[in-house]
């Protein structure tokens, strides 16, 4: 391994805390792996060669593992992840197009970066956010209901350094490996700052309430109502 003195005492110091959670060593392979992006920016050779180390592993099943997850990069990775939904109901809704915009714009196609290291762009199947589609997610912080412009808009934003807040997140977007950080299970700071859900993602329980009707939410008493109870109820 090729890290510099301090920087391998901080990652063992690190390792341990993470390791520390499970009852395994072996079991803290995925946090390890996000921690080690936190230094290098990608899953490096020297990552590989640490995580097999500390953890007991070969690298063959460091690798395995690193390659299966589509988090964990195996090539350089840029400052900020373009993640652009194209499945289904995001590509009807403008997915395709804002992706496309955001390729001619950053010249790089799927899964490339930038020759300034910025910006790594990909395709992304479902960001679990169809309510707001199109849906864009910058280092997996959500940017909801887009359009090529305002892709782009992002994009030009986090390139000058001017304030670039998500839709639902933190105030200001993390980088990559302050991301990566975090995901190893580290405390940002950056909790419960902005909403987490807007109106979208509540309006069924908004219109049960409004009709009088039982939502899927948990009544006061802890206890979801049985299937088909509000109907029961409406034919009295």
């Amino acid at each position: 391994m090729s890290y510099a003195p301090e920087t391998l005492r901080a990652l063992k110091r690190d390792a341990s805390q993470i390791m520390a959670r499970y009852p395994s060593p072996r079991s803290a392979l995925l946090p390890m792996l996000h921690l080690t992006q936190s230094i290098d920016g990608y899953v490096s050779p020297d990552a590989i060669a640490f995580c097999a180390e500390t953890l007991d592993l070969t690298a063959s099943e460091v690798s395995a593992v690193a390659t299966f997850y589509s988090q964990f990069k195996r090539q350089p990775n840029g400052q900020y992840t373009l993640g652009v939904c194209i499945t289904s109901l995001c590509g009807l809704m403008g997915g395709d197009a804002i992706y496309e915009r955001l390729s001619e714009y950053l010249g790089v196609g799927n899964d490339q970066t930038t020759d300034d290291g910025l910006f790594t762009l990909e395709k992304i199947e479902c960001n679990a956010a169809c309510d707001y589609a199109p849906v864009m997610m910058v280092n997996w912080e959500f940017f909801d209901n887009q359009t090529p412009t305002s892709a782009v808009e992002v994009v030009e934003a986090l390139r000058a350094g001017r304030p670039c807040r998500p839709t639902r997140g933190p105030d200001q977007v993390p980088t990559f490996k302050e991301v990566s950080r975090t995901l190893a299970g580290f405390d940002d700071g950056l909790a419960n700052q902005g909403p987490s859900a807007g109106a979208p993602s509540v309006v069924g329980k908004d219109l049960a309430a409004a009709q009088g009707g039982t939502s899927v939410v948990a009544d006061a008493a802890g206890s979801a109502p049985a299937p088909g109870a509000a109907d029961k109820e409406a034919d009295k």
